[in-house]
């Protein structure tokens, strides 16, 4: 896809590992590195099922020339106490925006450091900003965990149908009538049952084993359970 992922000044190798493996998870393949700590590039490299988005990442030396070859340059930001010049857009809207532009030209989303973020001279080179919204308006997101949010609202069709989960075929009453049965019956030799109250009880079981939706095939193995439960407890008893 022609979206290039920057790292802005990354440090930690855990960071730089999660986001390539994101990027290779949701099928992304150009990481760009601006500035990152050496130590920390040199260890992520050896991450799983990242290896190789990391062999084929590039390092720079500036935001400018990251995203140079950029028609569209976006900024993420948990905002916080700062004042944004730019446009500012919640993450689905603004993915919806960035797929619409991937297509002409390159789209750059920028990430800043996992202490400071995106620096003003760093925003300075967005067209717009790009907020995930959490719980806590002024706490930000991991990394490596933005990274990935990101990714996966880029690539998952919002129009897209959920596959129809194939109908099971549902328990005969009979088979039903006959778990409540033997269900009642260890629940009475167990001594789960209070004699004083036997009879709201006994209903409230047979309304959860309607409420349990068997299926056909789950009937069977519940009688056999029960089965086995009631013959070890009459072992015992005997």
């Amino acid at each position: 896809m022609p979206l290039a992922v920057v790292l802005v000044a990354p440090r930690n190798p855990l960071n730089i590992g999660a986001a390539a493996r994101a990027m290779n998870n949701f099928g992304f393949a150009d990481l760009r590195l601006v500035n990152p700590y050496q130590v920390a590039f040199r260890e992520a490299r050896s991450a799983v099922g990242a290896a190789s988005v990391l062999r084929a990442a590039r390092e720079y030396a500036s935001v400018a020339d990251a995203v140079a070859d950029a028609a569209l340059v976006v900024g993420t930001t948990s905002v916080g106490h700062r004042q944004p010049q730019h446009p500012l857009r919640k993450l689905e809207p603004g993915a919806r925006e960035m797929r619409r532009r991937m297509q002409p030209g390159n789209v750059a989303l920028l990430f800043g450091s996992e202490k400071f973020g995106l620096s003003n001279d760093d925003l300075s080179h967005c067209h717009w900003l790009l907020r995930i919204s959490t719980a806590d308006p002024d706490q930000s997101m991991n990394l490596g965990q933005a990274v990935a949010v990101c990714l996966y609202e880029l690539t998952r069709n919002p129009r897209g149908r959920l596959a129809p989960v194939k109908a099971r075929k549902p328990a005969r009453a009979g088979d039903l009538e006959q778990i409540t049965r033997m269900l009642l019956e260890l629940c009475r030799e167990s001594g789960y049952v209070n004699p004083v109250v036997a009879a709201s009880t006994e209903n409230k079981i047979s309304r959860l084993v309607r409420r349990l939706s068997l299926s056909a095939a789950d009937a069977p193995l519940w009688l056999g359970i029960l089965r086995q439960a009631l013959w070890k407890l009459h072992e015992k008893s005997e």
